[in-house]
């Protein structure tokens, strides 16, 4: 039987039959039993016949109630909905159930049950009174998380009683849902830089179809073309109406790096440095695809989400929630890394025309931070923030400054010309946005950034 799908709740074999029917007696319909043989066996030593009547109603009516149960076939359809099904932390979704009695019998008293996982809150139970025949019946939950991840939901399962309470019968649906729960996205400003061109992906760059007269790459006509853009010598090649093409708009891209190390992080939980740096990965690669930008994800292992278009960035306009959606159910169920360190996003990023890197970094030790270092080198313009997940676990606030330690591998990224922005605990990520681009900002204005600047301008 299957959600959704026409199927009897009550089947003899996939319990283990009429075995399996004696199991689910309840306390009563056992007390009830047993007290009948009681009856029946002081009856017997002590001579009473009426004793022995009372024994053998006591003892055959449960019997009797597991086996109408047992032999009862219900026809019901069972249908699950979740609004939404992809929610951020913190954020409750309603789930919908919806039984359909697709027989003519009514129904008994049912009592419905939906599996879900313990971080989603208590197992919802509904009972359900005598449903007609081709009747419905609706009801609904709300469930909630604190914690990212992929939550399977069901399978529904239906307890059927006997009137007097001697039998249970537990029977399921197949089906299930799963409810994703992305990180929490938080908006961010939008930042106009010195130099930036207006246009697509706010920094729009336009690619020539054509390079000559002699290397001419013609399409078909489309209706409403400009006559005037017609190529006379391809459309007599091909013996049909063939026009220049156009200049090409080339998106402006941004590559989100998340560092999941997990010698790069402590602690546990949503409020822990790791949780941060998922969740400002997701709200920057969500910023920069409203903003126009081809997006992609890449991990410190080497996985660049979604994977596929052009180099891996995210595709067309058209596309771009399909590819927010992606990442963000990538990030819904992102983990640790086995530690292998920075240097396969480092090749990943080894063919240069990254365009803008956003980069979210733990703890970085010496060797690490080289490999960053030259990761900027096959950019565009980087930003950095690194996170002193130590600082985080202890709940220490930023009194006393980094230690010297780490203030050099942050001065040695920025030699290398990251604009690096260390993250507090608790700090809010917009705030840090803002004083990122002013960061850049500043360095524009002193000459000494190093870099060509961003494609477009960032925001």
């Amino acid at each position: 039987m299957t959600a959704g799908e026409p199927g009897a709740v009550q089947d003899g074999s996939s319990k283990g039959g009429l075995r399996a029917a004696f199991g689910g007696l309840t306390t009563r319909g056992r007390s009830f039993l047993a007290a009948g043989v009681a009856a029946a066996v002081c009856a017997y030593v002590l001579g009473q016949a009426d004793l022995l009547r009372v024994g053998l109603l006591l003892a055959v009516l449960p019997l009797v109630c597991v086996i109408v149960l047992y032999r009862t076939r219900y026809r019901v359809t069972g249908t699950r909905r979740l609004t939404p099904s992809r929610v951020p932390t913190g954020s409750e979704a309603r789930v919908h159930l919806r039984m359909d009695n697709v027989s003519r019998l009514p129904t008994g008293l049912l009592m419905l049950q939906d599996r879900v996982p313990y971080v989603l809150g208590p197992r919802p139970r509904f009972v359900l009174d005598r449903v007609e025949g081709g009747g419905r019946r609706e009801v609904s939950y709300r469930v909630r998380s604190d914690l990212r991840g992929r939550y399977p939901l069901g399978p529904l399962q239906l307890r059927l009683s006997d009137p007097f309470g001697m039998c249970e019968l537990t029977r399921s649906f197949s089906a299930y849902d799963t409810l994703v729960v992305i990180p929490r996205t938080v908006p961010l400003p939008a930042l106009r830089l010195a130099g930036e061109a207006s246009g697509y992906g706010d920094g729009r760059q336009r690619s020539l179809a054509l390079a000559g007269e002699d290397d001419i790459i013609p399409r078909g006509y489309r209706h409403g073309d400009d006559l005037r853009r017609v190529h006379w010598r391809s459309t007599a090649r091909y013996g049909e109406l063939m026009v220049r093409r156009e200049e090409q708009p080339q998106r402006a891209r941004c590559t989100v790096l998340l560092d999941t190390r997990q010698v790069g992080y402590t602690g546990a939980g949503p409020d822990s440095a790791f949780e941060w740096a998922v969740s400002g990965a997701a709200s920057a690669l969500v910023h920069m695809l409203e903003r126009g930008f081809a997006v992609r994800l890449l991990t410190d292992d080497g996985n660049a989400v979604p994977g596929s278009g052009s180099d891996g960035f995210a595709g067309s306009t058209q596309e771009s929630a399909d590819s927010a959606g992606l990442m963000l159910d990538t990030l819904a169920v992102v983990d640790h890394s086995d530690g292998g360190g920075l240097s396969r996003a480092h090749d990943v990023l080894r063919g240069g025309n990254e365009g803008l890197l956003i980069a979210f970094f733990g703890d970085l030790d010496d060797e690490q931070t080289s490999v960053a270092a030259r990761m900027r080198q096959r950019t565009g313009a980087a930003v950095a923030f690194v996170l002193d997940s130590a600082r985080w676990s202890s709940g220490m606030e930023q009194l006393l400054g980094p230690p010297e330690r780490a203030e050099e591998r942050l001065r040695q990224l920025r030699e290398a010309g990251w604009i690096v922005v260390p993250v507090p605990p608790g700090a809010e990520l917009p705030a840090l946005w803002q004083l990122a681009g002013q960061m850049r900002t500043d360095t524009q204005s002193a000459g000494n950034g190093g870099s060509t600047g961003f494609p477009g301008g960032w925001s």
